[in-house]
């Protein structure tokens, strides 16, 4: 029977490297936490969060109203804690698109 390689999937996330990802800064990330009860960072035994994949997704979906929709810090909340699969399902839509966007571009570049 052939060794099958597993992928590994990173199961926490410091608060450096959630900032890189979002390409804010730390305390941007410690603010949002404040705010938004959907966001729980574990906490390591010497303070440090530590962020799972559930609070990136809560992340990109607060990043998402706020950054790119323009939503208030007080109407991202109730938008979230009001019509949170409405707003999941409308990120996974503009994703798509993005990425649809890029194909198509990349490939216009590519023809000439």
């Amino acid at each position: 029977m052939p060794y099958k390689e597993t992928e590994i999937e990173k199961q926490y996330f410091t608060i450096g490297e959630v900032a890189t990802m979002f390409d804010v800064a730390t305390s941007h990330i410690r603010f949002w936490e404040k705010e938004f009860d959907i966001l729980e960072p574990k906490k390591s035994k010497k303070g440090n969060r530590l962020f799972t994949q559930k609070d990136i997704e809560n992340l990109k979906l607060i990043f998402f109203l706020v950054k790119e929709k323009g939503y208030t810090l007080q109407g991202a909340k109730e938008t979230l804690k009001n019509k949170k699969v409405q707003v999941m399902e409308k990120y996974e839509i503009v994703k798509s698109l993005e990425k649809v966007k890029g194909f198509l571009v990349d490939m216009k570049t590519k023809l000439g």
